[in-house]
């Protein structure tokens, strides 16, 4: 699979996820467990969030057990919550957003491969908002798992790290 097909399957994937639960901020992030960091493959906002960019999971060790560990998806309902996880909750508020889930995308060994990222307003999404994210997911986890596997994890010895 071309990177430009997993691009295709990652903006299906938005627009799958526009329809419900809904967002504004949408990125696909690949799990690289040698760093225990995120690289940023898509993004709905390229000018703040461009691909490429690389977050070092200093973010708080409760994010890492529930979505890389135990592979449960993360939900900050509010700006309170989203606070206490990302450094960079500034910019987020600046586009509008103040909500988050991220939904890990399993292999069939049950490895993470990778994480989506939710951004909506505040108070928009709920556990139900969850349950229809993660049912969007599951239905192209396939295609999804091939998108992050089309791109390698072995990267440069210094990785482009996010300014924010």
């Amino acid at each position: 699979m071309k990177a430009m097909n997993a691009d295709a399957v990652f903006q299906q994937t938005f627009e799958a996820i526009q329809q419900g639960p809904g967002v504004i901020l949408f990125t696909a992030l690949q799990w690289i467990p040698e760093r225990s960091s995120l690289k940023r493959l898509f993004t709905s906002h390229p000018a703040e969030y461009p691909v490429g960019g690389e977050k070092t999971v200093e973010i708080s060790p409760g994010w890492l057990g529930t979505v890389i560990e135990d592979k449960e998806p993360f939900l900050a309902p509010d700006l309170e919550a989203l606070r206490e996880v990302f450094s960079d909750s500034g910019l987020i508020q600046q586009l509008g957003c103040g909500a988050v889930i991220n939904v890990p995308v399993l292999d069939q060994q049950r490895n993470v491969v990778g994480v989506l990222a939710l951004l909506d307003a505040e108070g928009k999404y709920t556990q139900e908002s969850v349950e229809t994210a993660v049912d969007v997911i599951s239905a192209n986890r396939a295609e999804l798992v091939q998108a992050f596997e089309a791109h390698p994890t072995k990267a440069p010895e210094t990785p482009a790290k996010d300014t924010v």
